[in-house]
């Protein structure tokens, strides 16, 4: 996905109702009204969650040749030292809600995080930031809708959306990714000029 705003800036994510979660977060930073919805292809690559956020971003800033915004979300169950991690996409693919369950069948410990992570370039060759945001909680038998991914087994599905969009891993690595760029935008010399103004 990518966003128009000054410069061009980039978001990429490879499901589009991330993209849509994002509009209904509360307190959403003007510049994310923004985004107009287009798709690249990034690899999906393998690794620690952190580098693959690193990698994914630098190949997008290639292929946009600008700024971007990479999202990567993780589902880790604690019992199996933190996997699926990063290849949450592919066990959902093959085992759906019910399988991922399952999967803790001979665990007493349920427990699991799901990690987001924002990763921002400037552009083509340079540095990587990442904004990380982590949310806990337990793997359920699935319940509720079945429109968002690993929701139904986590404790998303029945939660009414705005409290959701409230505690998310999501919104809080977005969250983090908004404070960073607002002490930014407020430090700069454009800012401080129109404080002085005013």
């Amino acid at each position: 996905l990518c966003a128009e705003r000054p410069k061009d800036l980039g978001t990429v994510w490879s499901f589009a109702k991330k993209g849509e979660e994002v509009h209904n977060f509360p307190s959403l930073p003007m510049f994310l009204y923004f985004i107009l919805f287009c798709f690249y292809t990034v690899p999906e690559y393998q690794g620690e969650p952190d580098e693959i956020s690193i990698q994914k971003c630098k190949e997008a800033a290639r292929q946009i040749d600008g700024p971007v915004i990479v999202e990567d979300t993780c589902l880790c169950f604690r019992a199996l030292g933190g996997l699926p991690g990063p290849y949450i996409k592919w066990f959902l693919d093959k085992l759906k809600p019910e399988g991922l369950y399952k999967l803790l069948a001979g665990f007493e410990d349920k427990s699991a995080w799901a990690l987001c992570t924002f990763a921002f370039s400037a552009g083509r060759d340079e540095p990587v930031q990442l904004f990380r945001g982590k949310t806990e909680g337990q793997i359920v038998e699935p319940r509720g809708p079945r429109d968002f991914g690993w929701d139904p087994c986590f404790h998303y599905a029945e939660l009414p959306k705005a409290i959701k969009n409230s505690i998310s891993h999501r919104y809080r690595a977005l969250a983090a990714m908004s404070e960073h760029f607002s002490q930014i935008n407020s430090t700069s010399p454009q800012s401080k000029k129109k404080k002085q103004e005013d």
